[in-house]
C-alpha cells in the first residue's frame, strides 16, 4: 500500500491529524496554534487538527518528531541551532511519512527552491490568513500538490552543474501507463483531468498515482515531479 493510502487510512480511522510547530518566537507559535487547534479539514465527519507539540529550534523539532511521529510539521525557515530547511531534510530522511510545511517571512525564489529540494510539501508566508493556512494544511494532509509541479520543474531547470540520475536506479520501474500519468501529473493536471485525457476512471488514475509515489519513494505529487525530473523521466515539453 502506498504512502498516501497509509496516511489516509490513519486519518480516517483517528478522525484527527496530529501537528507539531517549530518557531523560535513564542508569539508566532501561539498564533499558529490559535489558527489551527480545534479546526477541521474535511473528510467524512471532518478531520480535526490537534497540536501535540511545539519546539523553538530545529533540534527540538527533530526530538519531537522522533518521540511523537506526527502527521504534519509546521516549521519556520529561520531558526537557531538548526534552520528549517535542514530540519525538513532530516525529518524527511528519517520519517518520510511526516509532511512538512515550511513558513517564512521572505518570498524568495531560492528559499522556495531549497524548500522543494528538502522535501517540503508546501512553502507559505507568515502573513498567510487562517483560511489560506487551513486550505494548505487540508491539501497537504490529502497528499495533494500545493506547489504547481510544472513551475517547480521550471525552477529546478534553472539550476546548472547537476548531473541527472538514472531512472534505472528505481527498485521497481514505472510501467508505460504510469510514466504517461506521471508526465501529465508533472504538468499540474488533476486526477480528473488526467482521467479525461486518458479516457479512464478517476479511481484508476488515483491507483496509478499511488503506485507512482510508492515507486519513486515520495509522499506527494510535487515531490514526484521533482524526483521524475531528477531521474530524467519527463519529456522536455514539461520544461518549456
Amino acid at each position: 500500500m502506498s504512502t498516501i493510502s497509509n496516511k489516509s487510512l490513519v486519518l480516517q480511522k483517528s478522525r484527527s491529524a496530529r501537528l507539531v510547530i517549530a518557531d523560535n518566537h513564542e508569539l508566532a507559535r501561539a498564533g499558529l496554534r490559535t489558527m489551527l487547534i480545534g479546526q477541521h479539514v474535511g473528510g467524512v465527519g471532518g478531520v480535526g487538527l490537534e497540536v501535540i507539540g511545539e519546539a523553538k529550534n530545529g533540534r527540538e523539532m527533530l526530538t519531537l518528531c522522533r518521540r511523537l511521529q506526527p502527521d504534519l510539521a509546521l516549521i519556520d525557515v529561520r531558526m537557531p541551532e538548526l534552520d528549517g530547511l535542514a530540519t525538513c531534510r532530516s525529518i524527511k530522511q528519517e520519517f518520510p511519512l511526516i509532511s512538512v510545511i515550511l513558513i517564512t517571512m521572505h518570498e524568495n525564489p531560492q528559499y522556495l527552491l531549497e524548500a522543494i529540494k528538502s522535501g517540503a510539501s508546501a512553502y507559505v508566508l507568515k502573513d498567510i490568513t487562517q483560511r489560506e493556512l487551513l486550505a494548505t494544511v487540508r491539501r497537504v494532509l490529502r497528499g495533494e500538490s500545493v506547489l504547481n509541479p510544472e513551475i517547480v520543474i521550471r525552477l529546478l531547470g534553472h539550476q546548472s552543474g547537476e548531473t541527472p540520475q538514472q531512472a534505472e536506479h528505481l527498485a521497481v520501474p514505472l510501467s508505460p501507463r504510469e510514466r504517461q500519468v506521471l508526465q501529465l501529473l508533472s504538468q499540474g493536471q488533476t486526477n480528473r483531468e488526467i482521467a479525461h485525457k486518458l479516457t479512464v476512471s478517476v479511481s484508476t488514475i488515483k491507483i496509478h498515482v499511488e503506485h507512482i509515489l510508492a515507486k519513486l519513494g515520495v509522499c506527494d505529487r510535487t515531490q514526484a515531479a521533482v524526483r521524475a525530473s531528477e531521474l530524467g523521466l519527463l519529456e522536455t515539453t514539461t520544461r518549456k
